[in-house]
């Protein structure tokens, strides 16, 4: 096989790891977005779908996980049941806590940034979510406040203070276990790329000693 044969395949099959892993944490999203606790103090439910753009951001990069963002957020737009509370529709984006969903976004791309600016520093991650959740909760908030006619400060009241704790410990949790997953996901491709055969025989066992008998 050819360097650039060799070339052409491995970038096959890391679009193929990228494409797997893109569609592995959209169904992630789907599965925990609509999962919530409705508080009485609020419109806006406990759900873990940030816990999962921030695997998500550990996972893809800011690229791909942004990418993974927009078909969720699609994927609920049309009326599929993926967001809190098992509901869809473009009245969930539209209405009073849909800026959040659209918040998100802001988080994926703030954490991917700075992951992607300073690489193998988990404290970039951190700063990141803890950022982006910033964002996320400005974005929401504003929202919010116009949607129910509310002062920003009403709205942070009951639309952010009540998930700070949370958030923080959510943070907390995806600081610890994303670079052990990531690191888990990496040698899990390796170990598939070590157990394929080369096309070239000379990189097979005993290769060499089938060369040595065929010269005697």
């Amino acid at each position: 096989m050819t360097k650039p044969t060799e070339t052409l395949s491995e970038q096959a099959k890391t679009r193929t790891r990228q494409i797997t892993l893109t569609g592995l944490m959209t169904a992630v999203l789907c599965i925990l977005g609509p999962l919530s606790i409705p508080l009485p103090v609020s419109p806006v439910p406990i759900t873990l779908t940030n816990l999962a753009v921030f695997f998500a951001v550990y996972l893809l990069g800011v690229r791909q996980s942004t990418v993974c963002l927009l078909v969720y957020l699609c994927l609920g737009t049309v009326g599929l049941p993926v967001f809190s509370s098992f509901s869809g529709g473009p009245g969930k984006v539209a209405g009073p806590t849909g800026g959040y969903l659209v918040g998100f976004l802001f988080l994926a791309l703030i954490q991917g940034f700075l992951m992607k600016a300073f690489p193998g520093k988990n404290t970039a991650a951190v700063l990141g979510m803890i950022l982006g959740m910033a964002v996320c909760y400005l974005f929401g908030t504003a929202w919010l406040a116009v949607q129910m006619g509310l002062t920003f400060g009403s709205a942070l009241a009951v639309g952010v203070l009540p998930y700070l704790a949370g958030d923080a410990v959510k943070i907390l949790i995806a600081a610890i276990a994303g670079p052990k997953l990531c690191a888990a996901v990496k040698r899990g491709c390796r170990t598939k790329q070590l157990v394929r055969w080369p096309l070239s025989s000379s990189n097979k066992p005993n290769a060499g000693l089938n060369k040595a008998r065929q010269k005697v």
